[in-house]
């Protein structure tokens, strides 16, 4: 019976995180397609762009050594998890007020760093459930969540700026996103 109990309490669980990582992704890809042109509008050359960019990757993909590490040593997944969403939920749709490059660019590398924290201690979290229940099963259901998120966000970012044209109110509207997958 125990047996039973922990696999649907994992189950609510992968679903629960593929729901959050569709959000998630549905808000932070969305804005990827159109942090370029909008840095260019805001002055930034073609070199910054690609600096801030790549400075933002490297840094993504370097802090999850940290923050993995740090998981691990503290045991409190959850705190740095929620931490790191909202540091990358919050900093998408503040770059609807950024005056200059400078300051997308920071809320562009924030969200970066947002996201390295967030990751590591979410798949520790994932795959503890994902060995109650099958681990292909529970790495598909979240990647197809995840993924469906990373087409969706996209398109509707390119619907909202196509209707009005603007950046700022295409990045303001993934608040909605944002807030549901923080709720």
């Amino acid at each position: 019976m125990k047996s039973l109990d922990n696999k649907s309490r994992a189950v609510k669980f992968v679903l629960l995180i593929g729901i959050m990582s569709f959000f998630a992704d549905f808000t932070y890809e969305a804005s990827r397609g159109i942090i370029g042109p909008y840095l260019s509008l805001l002055g930034a050359s073609a070199l910054t762009v690609a600096l801030v960019t790549g400075f933002g990757e490297f840094l993504g993909y370097a802090w999850r050594l940290v923050s993995g590490s740090l998981s691990d040593k503290t045991g409190k997944f959850w705190p740095i998890t929620i931490f790191g969403y909202v540091v990358q939920m919050v900093s998408v749709p503040l770059l609807a007020l950024a005056g200059s490059w400078q300051m997308a660019a920071m809320f562009i590398i924030l969200e970066r760093f947002g996201r390295a924290t967030r990751n590591p201690p979410r798949d520790v979290m994932l795959s503890h459930a994902a060995k109650e229940m099958g681990y292909g099963w529970a790495f598909g259901v979240h990647e197809a969540l995840d993924q469906f998120g990373a087409l969706f966000g996209p398109l509707a970012t390119a619907g909202i700026y196509a209707w009005r044209g603007d950046y700022k109110l295409t990045f303001a509207m993934l608040l909605i996103p944002a807030l549901v997958m923080l709720s």
